[in-house]
């Protein structure tokens, strides 16, 4: 008699593991979607990253230009002044 319901609870145990196994393999294309969606969106990130830096780089020549432009516009109004 044991061993009947000793069995019954393993059957059951296992169709209850078959169903979630089931769910989760049902759910696998859609979290390969999700997963590729996002591998792009990082790879979208990187390449707004690096066009970031190549503007932080641009702006801080054009300031070192602006900087060289005014000290030069000092110089030019000294002489005229004096």
């Amino acid at each position: 008699m044991v061993k009947w319901i000793v069995l019954g609870l393993v059957l059951f145990a296992l169709l209850v593991l078959a169903l979630a196994v089931r769910t989760v393999l049902a759910r696998l294309p859609q979290l390969r979607r999700a997963a590729v969606a996002l591998q792009r969106r990082q790879a979208d990130a990187e390449a707004l990253a690096g066009s970031a830096q190549a503007l932080q780089a641009r702006a801080e020549s054009l300031q070192e230009q602006l900087l060289t432009a005014q000290h030069r516009m000092e110089l030019i109004k000294a002489k005229r002044q004096g």
